[in-house]
């Protein structure tokens, strides 16, 4: 195999295989960081989850700004 082979090769990626990974890193970075933010929350003895709200927040942000990046990468 050449360096073109492989090159085709990664261009034809399945897409169920690559939005499906983004879609579980998503999935698992927002329920670390709700989880984090719980527990700090506790920690604290906050009776508003705040912390668990700007955790979630930012993660959720970060994660759907990796997601347009991916999309927008193949055009």
């Amino acid at each position: 195999m050449n360096d073109n082979d492989n090159s085709v090769r990664r261009r034809r990626q399945n897409p169920v295989l690559r939005y499906g990974g983004l879609g579980m890193q998503m999935l698992l970075t927002i329920g670390v960081a709700g989880w984090l933010g719980h527990k700090l929350d506790e920690y604290l003895s906050l009776e508003f989850p705040a912390f668990l709200l700007l955790f979630v927040m930012v993660a959720l942000g970060g994660t759907v700004y990796k997601l347009y990046r991916a999309v927008n990468q193949g055009k």
